[in-house]
């Protein structure tokens, strides 16, 4: 049973987990984690942890396209996972078929797969414990081990979440005390998820990161939003909060994943996000 955040939140103004509403949680990441593979990753926000290796591309006949490559995509998500133990028929369930579509939806597009006619790239997904934001997860650890494989794509896609604090069914009053209550909320968690409307956001841009020093505004708008994902209802009036929110919280992920692809030497690396802390506290 989740907690009433609608309730804590307005008085304290700090989330479940003692975050504010803009702070990120700690995230850990490392590739070429499986040397059997052509690119892997491991990569955990809070508690979701995610394990992800890529085959391929390889030829293949009758797969994949004449003028592209397939990209295959299988999401096997542990049976413990998530609160409730589930014993699957198979390995699969709902959500793993419908996680795996949307994240061959994602990265079809999102690919150079044109570079590879005839052939399929082989994205094995492994979901080692869920507790929120299990979509901009798995987009990252994906993200990661494409890399890692030597997959070209535009610019790394980085995916979070965004959310509001209370019931975002009814629209905005800017003259009432909604205004006050009712604020936007980045990387939620399981049990925000269960009881508060959020949006899964995924972000790209050709731009690496440093490269337009002191030109931040070219950045942003270079920056496109490549995956826009909905579960929950919420009123058209609080979705350019979420999105705001949301596209400031894949800028932030998008370096920490940058991060660790330059310094992947040095192994797992904890990084904290959420904007409040210096560089020097960011230094492990």
């Amino acid at each position: 049973m989740p907690l009433d955040t609608s309730t804590t939140y307005p008085l304290t103004k700090l989330r479940l987990d003692g975050r504010r509403w803009n702070e990120l949680r700690l995230l850990q990441a490392q590739i070429s984690t499986n040397s059997a593979s052509s690119g892997s990753s491991y990569l955990s926000m809070g508690n979701t942890s995610i394990m992800c290796t890529v085959h391929g591309p390889h030829e293949t006949s009758g797969a994949g396209s004449a003028t592209e490559a397939l990209v295959d995509i299988d999401v096997n998500i542990a049976g413990f996972a998530g609160v409730d133990r589930k014993r699957r028929a198979g390995g699969s369930d709902r959500q793993s078929s419908q996680l795996s579509t949307a994240l061959k939806s994602a990265f079809q597009s999102h690919l150079h797969t044109y570079l590879y006619p005839h052939s399929t790239i082989t994205v094995q997904v492994s979901v080692l414990s869920s507790d929120g934001s299990l979509f901009a997860a798995a987009i990252n650890a994906c993200t990661l081990a494409l890399v890692d494989a030597g997959i070209p794509m535009p610019g790394l896609l980085c995916a979070c979440t965004a959310g509001m604090s209370g019931s975002a069914s009814t629209p905005r009053d800017l003259s009432g005390s909604d205004q006050d209550q009712l604020d936007p909320l980045l990387d939620l968690s399981l049990p925000e998820e269960q009881e508060l409307p959020f949006i899964t956001i995924g972000t790209t841009t050709a731009l690496p990161a440093g490269s337009a020093v002191g030109a931040e505004d070219d950045v942003d708008d270079d920056m496109k939003v490549s995956v826009l994902h909905m579960e929950t209802r919420a009123h058209t009036s609080y979705l350019d909060a979420m999105l705001a929110v949301g596209i400031d919280g894949c800028k932030q992920i998008r370096e920490i994943l940058e991060g660790v692809i330059k310094g992947s030497n040095a192994g797992v690396a904890p990084v904290y996000g959420g904007g409040v802390e210096s560089d020097n506290d960011m230094d492990i």
